[in-house]
C-alpha cells in the first residue's frame, strides 16, 4: 500500500503543537503574565509562525482554561484568582483518590520503596524551602499511584489540568505546604502498605484539598495585593 500523500496536514499539526507548547509554557512560567493581552502580530513574531497554527493554538489554551477571548474585544491570559484553585483542586482530589483506590491493589515492592523515596525528597525540598524540588517531588509520588491505576482516562483528564495545575503552583507567591501535609503523606504511605485502597483514598483526597485550600488562601491575598488601594471592599 502507497504511503499517503498528507504532508502538508502533518506540517500544520505539527506546527499547532509547536505554537502550542511554547504559549503554553510562557504562561505557566508567568513569562506571558496573567492578565497580559496577546496579540496575533507580535506571537507570529515571536514563534516565527503564521497565523493559522498560533489561533489554532490560542484556541486550544482557552479550552483549557490559559486563556481568554471576547470577540472584537481582547484575546489574553487568563487571569489567576482564587476561585480557579476552588473549582481544580477538588477536581484533581477526586481523580487522585481514583487513582490511588484503584492503584493500591497493584503496587509492587518497588512502587512502595519510590513512594518513600519521593516522600522523602519531598520532606527535604519543604525544609530547604525549595519549591520546584517539593513540587516535582510531590507530583512524582502522587505519580506512583496514577501509573499503578494504569487508567487512560485518569491520565487523559490529568493531563488536560496539569498547565492549570502548574501555573497555580509556581505563581502563588512560593506559599509551600507545611507539616499537615507531610503527615498526609505518611497517611497516604502507611495505609497503601496495608493494602487499605479506600483508606489511601481518602488519604490522598485530604491531601488535595487541603493544598488547594492553601493555594486558594494564598491566591486571594494576590488578588487584594493586586488591587488598586482606591478599589471597593
Amino acid at each position: 500500500m502507497p504511503v499517503p500523500q498528507q504532508r502538508g496536514a502533518l506540517d500544520r499539526h505539527l506546527l499547532r503543537d509547536e505554537a502550542y507548547a511554547a504559549l503554553r509554557d510562557a504562561i505557566v512560567a508567568g513569562t506571558l503574565a496573567p492578565g497580559e493581552q496577546l496579540h496575533d502580530a507580535e506571537l507570529c513574531a515571536w514563534l516565527g509562525l503564521s497565523r493559522t497554527p498560533v489561533r489554532n493554538a490560542l484556541a486550544r489554551l482557552m479550552d483549557e482554561g490559559l486563556v481568554q477571548t471576547a470577540p472584537q474585544r481582547f484575546t489574553r491570559v487568563a487571569p489567576l484568582r482564587a476561585r480557579d484553585a476552588h473549582d481544580l483542586y477538588p477536581v484533581l482530589a477526586s481523580l487522585h483518590a481514583l487513582a490511588a483506590e484503584h492503584g493500591t491493589p497493584r503496587l509492587t515492592r518497588a512502587d512502595h520503596a519510590l513512594l518513600r523515596i519521593e516522600n522523602d525528597a519531598y520532606m527535604n525540598a519543604l525544609r530547604a524551602r525549595d519549591g520546584e524540588a517539593a513540587l516535582a517531588a510531590d507530583e512524582r509520588f502522587h505519580g506512583v499511584f496514577v501509573a499503578a491505576a494504569a487508567n487512560a482516562e485518569i491520565e487523559r483528564a490529568l493531563a488536560r489540568l496539569e498547565p492549570c495545575l502548574h501555573r497555580m503552583e509556581r505563581l502563588r507567591d512560593g506559599v509551600l505546604p507545611g507539616r499537615r501535609a507531610l503527615a498526609q503523606h505518611e497517611a497516604i504511605i502507611s495505609r497503601a502498605a496495608a493494602g487499605d485502597a479506600s483508606g489511601t483514598a481518602s488519604a490522598t483526597r485530604e491531601n488535595w484539598l487541603q493544598v488547594g485550600g492553601l493555594a486558594e488562601r494564598s491566591l486571594g491575598t494576590r488578588a487584594c495585593e493586586d488591587a488598586p488601594h482606591d478599589a471597593p471592599a
